[in-house]
Parts: structure tokens; C-alpha cells; sequence
């Protein structure tokens, strides 16, 4: 009975609330401040015939020829979609978390690549189906260098949802999710790498800076993003929805053949290094984006929980 009582409690608890919109609100706050990146970093995954890898050269390029404000297509859609991943994310994480603690600051690297992996797991269901929204419009009115590519035409997020459905069936919103289901390694391993750098951080009770948790949200996600890029190309291409495949049959098999097929066919246009097309853009955007969001995120938290006179309560 009181593991149960814990388990709601922990399901439902106010903090873990507190912990979900801070995360929510970090994560909107950063991505807003260096979206014109993940822009760029979009632009070389999908468009393979761009001949540039530079990300200011392709920033250039996209506000010379489409406008400035091209540097933000998709805002909108791409923030709604990270609001709604990241407070899932965290709520399921915090949540874990407070469940499985076995005391007092005794919380594990295994243990929390563990609650990552399964709040990664959580997140990919829920939410595939705005992302693939999202890469969608993000792209939509692009000039694109590979002729292959064709325009869509989406009024909005749910124009583009209904088309969606008609066109190409209710199982293209869950296009990529196999790679994306892998790619929970990605923020289970920044977790993990994050909680241990900032438990060591605080040993002993002292009190850790921003510009320490900007620098430990950096390193986490350099570490989590470069081991896994290749796979985060397949699941935007896979997501935009437009690629040539000699790959058979659907399903899971259909979906591992898809993902060997685009990986083995990235090697032969572009080497092995083509499978990291556009990560200098992507490290650019996610560490700085993941180092602000946790500073963020830290900061909404400590406050909301000093305001409701919780502090006293966190340290038991």
C-alpha cells in the first residue's frame, strides 16, 4: 500500500509539475533565442544537394534568397511541438525519478539513463506526430538545390494534419518514430551525463552557478548529440517524408530496411562523413539551446519552488 501511495504521490506531485512547465519554458525560451540554426541545421539534413557545410554561409544563403524572416519558418509549429515534448519529457522523468528514489541523494548514472531511456520512450509515442507536422512546415516555401524535393501546400498545423491523414494515412505522423525510438539515447544520455556532472557539481551542499549549469548542459549534449547524428539525419528525412527507397515491405522490418537503406545510401553520395551533414549547425544549436534551457529551466524551478516555500521540503 505505501509503495503505491508513493508512486501516485510521485505521479502527481506538485513538484513534478513545477519541474515539467520549468522544462517547458527553458526549453521554449532557448530554441527561440537560436532557432535560426536548427533552420540551418534542417536545411543540410533534407536538402543534400546544398554544396556548403558552413552554417553562416547556409544562414546567408537562406536570408539572400528567401528573406530574412525565412531564418524562423516554422517557429511556431517547432516551439508548440517542444513545449509539449519537453514538459512530457520531464514530468515522466521527474516523476520516475521521485518513484524509484531509494534515499537521499542516492540517485545512480545507471538508474538515470534508465528513467531517460523510458521517458524518451513516453515522449517519441506522444509526440511524433507534431514533429512530422512540424518538419513539414518548417519546410514548407523552401527553395530547395535537389529537384527530387516538391512543395507542400499547409495552411497551418491542422491543414496540415488533416492533408496529412487524407493523403498519406494516419500512420505517416508516426514516420521516423523507429529512429526516434534509438534516439532516446540522445536526451537519456545528456540526462545522465547532466545529473551526474552537476551532482559532483554540488557535493557537499555548495551552490552551483549559471554559468555552471550552462557549461554542464553544453558538455552533455555535445557528448549525447555526436554519438548520435547519423540517425537524427534519417529521422528528418524520414519525417519530411520525400526519399527514394528500394526498401520492401512496412511494419517495424519495412522501417529498419528504410533507415539501412537512407544510411547506406548518404554513404554512397557523400562517404561516411555525409552521415554528419549539418552537425556543426546541429552542435551549435543543441548545445547552446540545451546549455540555456537548463539554466533556464534551473532557475523558473528554484524560484517557483522558493516562492511556495518548498525549499525545505526538497533537501528531505
Amino acid at each position: 500500500m505505501s509503495d503505491n501511495g508513493g508512486s501516485a504521490v510521485g505521479l502527481l506531485s506538485y513538484e513534478t509539475l513545477v519541474h515539467a512547465v520549468a522544462g517547458a519554458m527553458g526549453s521554449v525560451t532557448a530554441m527561440t533565442v537560436f532557432f535560426p540554426l536548427d533552420t540551418a541545421k534542417s536545411r543540410l539534413q533534407v536538402d543534400e544537394k546544398r554544396k556548403s557545410n558552413s552554417t553562416p554561409v547556409i544562414l546567408a544563403e537562406i536570408a539572400k534568397e528567401e528573406g530574412f524572416l525565412s531564418l524562423y519558418r516554422g517557429w511556431f509549429p517547432v516551439i508548440s511541438s517542444l513545449c509539449c515534448s519537453n514538459f512530457v519529457y520531464f514530468y515522466t522523468f521527474n516523476s520516475l525519478k521521485k518513484m524509484m528514489a531509494s534515499g537521499p541523494g542516492q540517485s545512480r548514472p545507471g538508474k538515470d539513463l534508465l528513467i531517460g531511456i523510458v521517458s524518451g520512450v513516453v515522449n517519441v509515442i506522444l509526440t511524433t506526430p507534431m514533429w512530422v507536422v512540424n518538419t513539414r512546415l518548417k519546410m514548407q516555401g523552401v527553395k530547395f538545390r535537389n529537384e527530387d524535393l516538391h512543395q507542400t501546400h499547409y495552411k497551418g498545423i491542422f491543414d496540415a494534419f488533416s492533408q496529412i491523414i487524407a493523403n498519406e494515412g494516419v500512420g505517416t505522423l508516426w514516420n521516423g518514430t523507429l529512429p526516434s525510438l534509438v534516439l532516446v539515447l540522445n536526451p537519456a544520455v545528456q540526462f545522465m551525463i547532466y545529473e551526474a556532472m552537476k551532482r559532483k557539481a554540488g557535493r557537499g551542499g555548495r551552490k552551483i552557478s549559471s554559468a555552471k549549469i550552462f557549461l554542464i548542459g553544453a558538455i552533455a549534449k555535445a557528448i549525447a548529440t555526436t554519438a548520435t547524428y547519423p540517425l537524427q539525419t534519417v529521422q528528418a528525412i524520414l519525417r519530411f517524408g520525400q526519399y527514394k527507397s528500394d526498401a520492401k515491405g512496412g511494419g517495424v522490418m519495412g522501417s529498419l530496411s528504410n533507415i539501412l537503406f537512407l544510411l547506406m545510401d548518404r554513404i554512397k553520395k557523400h562517404g561516411a562523413l555525409g552521415l554528419y551533414k549539418g552537425l556543426e549547425a546541429k552542435l551549435l544549436q543543441t548545445v547552446l539551446t540545451a546549455a540555456l534551457m537548463f539554466v533556464v529551466y534551473e532557475k523558473i524551478a528554484a524560484v517557483t519552488f522558493r516562492i511556495m516555500g518548498m525549499n525545505k521540503k526538497l533537501k528531505h
